[in-house]
């Protein structure tokens, strides 16, 4: 089935039939320019006065150019050595907002009865705060290490891993609906890079948020305009 464009900057291509929100049981959202307006990575850099440099890897890692995620965030992450903890406060409190219509969806979502997944390759400092903000069942992201209120450059293995990439965060939705006794295809997927393809390519509905063309063209909705509870024209709340 071809693309079609149902209202403007609203794609959808190869929908399943099941169309109402309740049908699906765990929504998994991206954090970094899919949730939030930002990447972490890149405004933490800033206050290391490094964001040309680490924003340059940023990209070309989201478009897909650099096919090992882990080794491009263990390269700008070391960057970030020396930048204090109150500096990442600085970018929660001035510079994160959450992206439009990101608190409807959520809530629209657990009304109807579905688990809410954040699944980043960013921050534990960042997707803490956005979790508890928004009341987001389950979370998986990165530690950057930390010693006397300055980061070490570096990030701490965790009970699942090392790095949250796209091959864990795949890993991460199917485990989590494992969990919860559901099947893949009960689950929605939504991100903008190149790394969110991995776990929107199991799930039953994929859905591309201001995304890489690489990543629109292989989502069953793109967001294109406009905020993410543009998926509730597609999937009706009730």
């Amino acid at each position: 089935m071809p693309a079609n464009e149902i209202s403007p900057g609203l794609i959808v291509q190869n929908l399943p039939a099941a169309l109402k929100l309740a049908d699906y049981k765990l929504i998994a959202f991206d954090m970094d320019s899919t949730l939030i307006n930002i990447e972490c990575v890149d405004e933490i850099a800033d206050a290391a006065g490094r964001k040309a440099e680490v924003s340059a890897i940023t990209e070309a890692a989201m478009r897909g150019e650099i096919t090992d995620y882990k080794d491009s965030l263990r390269k700008r992450v070391a960057l970030l050595k020396g930048v204090s903890v109150a500096s990442m406060q600085q970018v929660y409190d001035q510079r994160l907002q959450l992206n439009p219509g990101a608190a409807a969806l959520v809530a629209a979502c657990k009304q109807a009865g579905l688990k809410v997944l954040l699944v980043s390759g960013g921050f534990t400092f960042f997707t803490d705060r956005i979790r508890e903000r928004l009341g987001i069942d389950f979370a998986r992201s990165n530690v950057l290490g930390e010693k006397d209120g300055a980061l070490t450059g570096a990030m701490v293995d965790q009970p699942w891993g090392d790095i949250c990439d796209g091959n864990e965060k795949r890993r991460t939705l199917l485990e989590v609906a494992s969990l919860l006794g559901i099947s893949p295809a009960q689950c929605i997927a939504m991100g903008d890079g190149a790394n969110d393809l991995p776990m929107m390519g199991v799930a039953g509905l994929s859905v591309a948020y201001h995304a890489k063309p690489a990543v629109r063209e292989k989502a069953q909705v793109a967001i294109n305009s406009g905020g993410l509870d543009r998926l509730l024209e597609v999937l009706k709340p009730a």
